[in-house]
Parts: structure tokens; sequence; C-alpha cells
């Protein structure tokens, strides 16, 4: 049944299962679920290859706050827990 009227569905299918293993490959690692699932969907195979290959959110360096004591990412600017304008030392 080559060209009928399910051709198109198959190929959906399978964008959206391409996009569904990259969006949980991408939240694994801590990103969001959503935009990499719109990347695996996009971008079949290149879109799964990227996530996996994307670093981890946990790696980053991170500092503390000198008002609170929070850890925060190091490319934050501002406290999220207490506001402190953060400075680099």
């Amino acid at each position: 049944m080559e060209g009928g009227p399910l051709s198109g569905t198959y190929f959906i299918v399978i964008l959206f299962f391409s996009g569904l293993a990259t969006a949980i490959v991408g939240k694994v690692k801590g990103s969001s679920f959503g935009v990499w699932f719109l990347v695996g969907f996009c971008l079949p195979i290149i879109g799964l290859i990227g996530a996996l290959l994307h670093r981890w959110e946990r790696d980053e360096p991170r500092m503390t706050c000198p008002r609170c004591g929070a850890v925060l990412p190091i490319s934050d600017q501002v406290c999220t827990r207490c506001g402190e304008d953060i400075a680099w030392s």
C-alpha cells in the first residue's frame, strides 16, 4: 500500500516518537522538555544526537550567595532566593 492515505501518518508517528525520545533525554539532562521535543520532532536523528551530546546542567560551575548562602549557577547575576545582586569576586 505504498503512497496510500496512511503514508503521511507513518511519517508523523515517527516524528512524534523521535521528538519524545529527544525530549526525554533532554529532560534527564536538566533541560526543557518542550524545547527538546520540538528539536527532535523537526530534526529526527540530528536532534537526538544533539540531546545526547548536550551538557549536563548539574556539571555547570556554581557559586554561593554572600547574603543567604544559596547555591546558584555561575551565570546568575541576582540571587533567586533573596534578590541580592551578585558580583564577581
